[in-house]
């Protein structure tokens, strides 16, 4: 089942469009990183996602559902947090949380039960302006969890936690999923989004660029680290070989990228031009070369910027 899908959805305001046509779909179950740099309209599509902000053009259907009616009612089935967690600070997490569940119509005991599911039980009755950033984030996840929603969407979770706060919202986010919640993340943060999510779309300048599993686009960057008795021979015939896309020379090492995924073919071909390697150690592409690929200037980008 298709979750979230937009239709060239556009928002402009006076000269800058912050949202330009995008299309997406997001299904039952993914954990969907929406990813891009601060100011590419990440912010904005959510808005538009949870009806703030109206667009100016182009559509959305939420759970199969559109139209004004529809999609107010399908907004009841979605639990979401802003970048700025916005609670008062001198209630407690608890009593907080009990002004989300009167405003969401929830019963009081699924304030402790969202409480523990994010590890706050123990600081309940502390004042939210005592809370590290990691505690506020947390009970901002807590309070989208109040109405037990079926598409949790988030906006920068990890986004100035200190690498524990990252591990505590990274494992939150896991346990969501496993509970078969649909996940939206929007991130600039590279290395969290290719740790937690399922699928991701590219965003950039409030264009989408690229959408893809996460798999597809680590695979696309196949890489190995090579040696050999000969390290001229071997860089000059891994420049032969036909489906190299980028040589590096590190130390001792020559550092391939291929295009063919193939390094086993790579090797039979080097064998042929008499380089018989002492040392072949394959790299995993990451989501970092795929996005600096993908959002990489071109001539035309780079004059339009200056």
């Amino acid at each position: 089942m298709t979750v979230i899908e937009t239709t060239e959805l556009t928002k402009r305001y006076r000269r800058l469009t912050a949202v330009d046509h995008i299309s997406f779909r997001v299904e039952r179950g993914q954990v969907f990183g929406f990813l891009g740099p601060n100011g590419s309209g990440k912010t904005t599509t959510i808005g538009l996602l949870l009806g703030i902000i109206n667009a100016t053009a182009g559509s959305i259907r939420l759970f199969d559902q559109y139209g004004m009616n529809e999609l107010h009612i399908a907004r009841k089935r979605i639990g979401a947090t802003l970048e700025t967690p916005n609670f008062y600070p001198y209630l407690s997490g608890y009593e907080n949380l009990r002004v989300v569940a009167k405003i969401k119509d929830v019963a009081r005991p699924r304030i402790n039960q969202a409480l523990d599911a994010v590890g706050l039980s123990a600081r309940k009755q502390d004042q939210f302006r005592k809370y590290s950033l990691g505690m506020k984030q947390r009970l901002a996840i807590a309070g989208a969890m109040l109405g037990d929603p079926e598409l949790v969407i988030l906006d920068e979770p990890a986004n100035g936690l200190d690498p524990e706060g990252m591990r505590e919202v990274r494992d939150i986010i896991f346990g969501l999923a496993s509970a078969g919640r649909t996940i939206f993340v929007s991130s600039h943060l590279l290395n969290e989004v290719e740790r937690t999510c399922t699928h991701v779309a590219i965003i950039k300048k409030g264009k989408i660029i690229h959408q893809a599993s996460v798999a597809e686009l680590t695979a696309q960057h196949t890489s190995a680290v090579l040696r050999a008795p000969d390290l001229a021979a071997l860089e000059r015939a891994v420049r032969m070989y036909p489906a190299t896309s980028q040589v590096q020379v590190d130390g001792d090492a020559v550092i391939v990228e291929v295009t063919n995924n193939d390094l086993a073919e790579l090797n039979r071909f080097l064998g042929t031009q008499g380089v018989h390697l002492s040392y072949l150690a394959p790299r995993v592409g990451s989501l970092e070369d795929a996005f600096i690929e993908l959002t990489a200037d071109t001539p035309a980008d780079a004059g339009a910027a200056a």
